[in-house]
């Protein structure tokens, strides 16, 4: 066989497209558009761009083919129709496209992050680009959102793609970028409506299809964009913000349900999943008692992509199956990574989720298992179960009993000692509440006191004092002076209705006037005055260690000067080598004789 002379086809083609810049391949296709043209030099621009290292060249390569496909949709090329010829340039486009927004989707895992930033605008910008096209060529009245292009993006911030300049082996198996996520939900995510509801919605998909196992970092990503959420609307009147500009005409009521099931058909068509139909899930049973609450929610069947942002209950439905598919998942696979993130998430039930669940009963099957994992995570579900309790009516018998099992012998020497008493003191705040039940807890909480650091001692004292001053049932047992020995007190009585504690007496306080640290003995000296305070301020006590303690002794000033020796002995711990004593004895080493055990 001859030799070749010439370079594989491969390689002359790299060494054309490297020979060409970036500048003068969008000259070629921004004439090519106008005049219409071949769109060839739009692979060669691609090429170019998935082969830069340099940063700021792939910055002018990106927005060189943003501007090239800008100029293409607003030419209406995209748009469907035509003869076979335009449908297979119409395909050919859209894989470009398609390669073009891959590209910028790995990008937003760059390491430079001015292609992130930039990366991520494009994205948005063509989604305002392409739903505006496509309202245009829509056959309907109604305006669309390009639900196939902001599924790309969803993926890209939630399963996060490595950047095309890396080296990385691994194809998803990293976090949102801070400075990502941040830009997503300041500018984005909290402010626009629609990209709100149909993120929620994309979300809801992907944590269906894709497992965390393989995606490690999925739930921890999605989760760091939902503890963001703080602007979710409470009233229709707030849904006034849309990113893409057609959307902000109000929709039109629904005129019969078979018109607007063929609209909404039509509408989805962009997506063409119906595994994402919200709106069964939001829909009860046929068989629901109130007839005027299934008929309301019977109309949920008949809203359009375009009402539906329009309607505060799909919004909440749409939140709601976001959350339901979510927590479940954390506690699937018991890691401790799962177990931050099941923290994280109930630190925000009560104030940012269960408000805007359609029936925030959904999650107390969840929020139940979550206390029986006890700690921190076990304290701030009890937080939600008496949000449920309180705010929507949940009926949960066993509340009590089991914030009483909290009370353990590590419970003030935890660092989450300050949430504990700022809960409980929430939990035991009514005044209806059976004094043996309160009982109870006072006196658990005496006795643990007696081997709790002096800070834990400071937050007991005035938490009692509350309880009592609220409850004067309970002022029995300052001086409860029976007369037996025993402590009629039953320690490992789990049931707190039942341990006798209202019988017995606060002994463990009294004891802590001969404390060693003078704040703990002037607190505990309360009990031995008047009740004439109202009632102390917990927060003035929870913020206590033993550091600033120290401090506080530091700075205290002293009115008496102490006792000192007037001389220094030199043999005030006589060592071993020393003389022999009077009594014939050898010198001792009295320091390391502290330290001999046996």
């Amino acid at each position: 066989m001859p030799v070749r002379s010439l370079p594989p086809p491969t390689k002359r083609r790299r060494t054309a497209i490297e020979s060409t810049s970036v500048k003068s391949l969008e000259a070629q296709l921004t004439s090519a558009v106008t005049e219409n043209g071949s769109l060839n030099p739009l692979v060669d621009l691609l090429i170019l761009a998935y082969g830069l290292s340099d940063a700021r060249e792939m910055s002018k390569a990106v927005y060189s083919i943003y501007r090239v496909f800008i100029l293409i949709i607003s030419r209406g090329m995209l748009v469907h129709g035509g003869d076979n010829a335009a449908k297979l340039v119409r395909k050919w486009i859209w894989e470009k496209l398609d390669s073009y927004v891959e590209l910028l989707i790995g990008l937003l895992q760059d390491e430079e992050p001015a292609l992130r930033k930039s990366s991520l605008e494009i994205l948005f910008s063509l989604l305002k680009h392409l739903s505006t096209s496509l309202t245009k060529s829509s056959s309907t009245a109604q305006p669309q959102f390009h639900l196939a292009h902001f599924k790309q993006i969803v993926h890209g911030l939630l399963l996060c793609p490595p950047s095309p300049r890396s080296n990385e082996s691994s194809k998803h198996s990293s976090k949102t970028m801070l400075d990502v996520r941040e830009n997503f939900v300041e500018v984005w995510f909290s402010i626009y409506d629609d990209i709100r509801w149909c993120f929620l919605r994309e979300a809801t998909i992907v944590l269906s299809k894709y497992s965390s196992t393989e995606y490690p970092h999925l739930l921890d990503n999605l989760l760091s964009v939902l503890e963001k959420l703080s602007t979710f609307p409470t009233d229709p009147s707030e849904l006034n913000s849309w990113w893409v500009e057609e959307l902000g005409v109000k929709p039109q009521k629904n005129k019969s349900a078979k018109g607007d099931a063929e609209e909404d058909d039509v509408t989805e068509s962009v997506d063409g999943n119906d595994e994402d139909d919200w709106r069964k899930f939001f829909d009860e049973d046929s068989d629901a008692k109130d007839a005027k609450r299934s008929g309301v929610k019977a109309r949920a069947h008949t809203l359009t992509f375009h009402q539906s942002l329009y309607s505060l209950q799909a919004h909440r439905a749409v939140f709601t199956r976001t959350w339901l598919n979510f927590l479940p998942q954390l506690s699937s696979i018991s890691t401790s990574s799962n177990r931050a993130l099941t923290t994280r998430a109930l630190n925000i039930m009560h104030r940012g989720v269960l408000p805007h669940l359609t029936r925030p009963v959904l999650v107390m099957d969840w929020i139940s298992a979550c206390v029986d994992l006890g700690e921190t995570v076990g304290l701030l579900a009890l937080n939600a179960l008496f949000t449920l309790m309180r705010d929507y009516n949940l009926d949960y018998p066993s509340f009590f009993t089991r914030l009483y099992a909290f009370l353990h012998r590590d419970v003030l020497h935890l660092k989450h000692r300050a949430r504990f008493f700022r809960l409980t003191e929430l939990f035991l705040s009514s005044t209806h509440l059976p004094a043996t039940l309160l009982a109870s807890f006072v006196k658990r909480l005496s006795r643990l006191s007696l081997n709790a650091p002096p800070a834990a001692i400071i937050m007991v004292v005035p938490f009692t004092y509350n309880i009592l001053k609220r409850h004067p049932a309970l002022m029995v047992m300052i001086h409860n002076n029976s007369g037996t020995d025993a402590d009629p007190f039953i320690t490992d009585e789990p049931n707190p209705n039942s341990t006798n504690a209202l019988d017995s007496s606060l002994w463990e306080l009294h004891s802590h006037i001969h404390h060693y640290d003078s704040a703990v003995s002037t607190m505990a000296r309360i009990f031995s005055e008047a009740f004439t305070k109202p009632g102390y301020s917990m927060e003035d006590f929870l913020d206590h260690t033993y550091g600033t303690l120290i401090e506080t002794e530091v700075g205290r000033k002293i009115k008496k000067e102490p006792a000192l020796a007037m001389e220094l002995r030199k043999d005030l711990f006589p060592m071993a080598g020393a003389a022999n004593t009077d009594d014939g004895s050898a010198g001792r080493d009295a320091i390391n004789e502290l330290w001999v055990f046996g």
